[in-house]
């Protein structure tokens, strides 16, 4: 399916964003049907009081399958492959279809 930027806006702050052909195939991806309420920004406001307020450490990394850069909530170790949100999808399903 071909997905073109869409303009959106936030129903917190009610500043427009922008919810991305990337964004929106992997909401499309997740199975997720409808489209944000929120701008990032304010979805990031969001989580973080849903737990607690405790801010995440996050940390830059490299994805392994494609060389885009990503954060992850973890700290990446040498010896383990990291990938971005897209690819760690791909990766998943590859290993659940072999499986079964």
């Amino acid at each position: 399916m071909n997905y073109s930027d869409k303009y959106l806006k936030c129903r917190d702050c009610e500043a427009d964003f922008t919810f991305t052909a990337g964004e929106q195939e992997f909401y499309a991806l997740k199975g997720l049907q409808n489209d944000p309420q929120r701008c990032p920004a304010c979805r990031a406001l969001k989580r973080q009081q849903r737990y607690g307020g405790v801010q995440r450490d996050m940390h830059q990394v490299v994805c392994s399958e494609c060389g885009a850069s990503a954060l992850v909530p973890f700290n990446p170790r040498q010896d383990r492959p990291v990938y971005c949100s897209p690819c760690f999808d791909k990766v998943r399903a590859a290993r659940a279809e072999a499986e079964a």
